[in-house]
């Protein structure tokens, strides 16, 4: 069993911890909000309004412009994801880092304690909980055998979901969506695998080895 704990919109929840004049309010996170840039985060109030990380800030001022535009403080979101790796260790060693915001966890060493289904959810709902309770954030976590499928289970239900899936519940949830849905295919990768008439992730699931060579 292995655990993904993905914070849910980070750096926003992180700022608005921080400064509770902006919880609720739709906040971006850039860098200088008076200079030309890009979206580092978006809190989920400002989401609906089509605000997505990576977009310019201009787009996002003309998408949201009633929104909290806040520079990014790194050091805040480090000093954050070091006291949750903390946490994390408190139940495998077996953690390991994905990104400031996201980090697996192993329970394959936990012998009874982590080896059910129902073991690693009744985990993950504590971390969650402790995570409100400790931290005041939320977390999504995605549950399965392998890193692959416990990363894809994290994004199924957010804010604040929590998915489990075995392999067969990973296809038929996964195989018939457009091969860009799966973790580590981009758009070059999508064009380049469609060109070779792999269009879902079922196909490339289905695809001989030749085929992947």
């Amino acid at each position: 069993m292995i655990l993904l704990v993905d914070m849910d919109a980070f750096f926003a929840s992180v700022e608005q911890l921080h400064h509770p004049h902006l919880r609720g309010k739709p906040v971006i996170v850039c860098g200088d909000p008076t200079r030309r840039g890009v979206v580092t985060a978006a809190s989920y109030e400002a989401r609906p309004f089509g605000v997505r990380a990576g977009m310019p800030t201009a787009e996002a001022k003309r998408l949201c412009p009633h929104a909290e535009f806040v520079e990014g403080s790194p050091r805040k979101y480090v000093e954050k994801s070091l006291e949750l790796l903390e946490m994390f260790l408190t139940y495998t060693p077996d953690v390991e880092p994905f990104s400031v915001d996201e980090a697996f966890l192993d329970l394959s060493k936990l012998g009874e304690r982590g080896a059910t289904r129902e073991a690693a959810v009744a985990m993950a709902r504590t971390i969650q909980q402790r995570i409100a309770d400790e931290h005041g954030l939320g977390a999504s976590i995605g549950i399965g055998p392998n890193k692959l499928i416990a990363k894809m289970a994290s994004g199924v239900n957010k804010p604040r979901g929590l998915t489990v899936l075995d392999e067969e519940e990973f296809r038929q949830l996964f195989w018939p969506q457009d091969v860009q849905e799966l973790w580590g295919v981009g758009p070059k990768m999508s064009e380049h695998l469609k060109r070779l008439g792999i269009r879902t992730v079922g196909d490339l699931g289905r695809a001989g080895e030749p085929m992947l060579e």
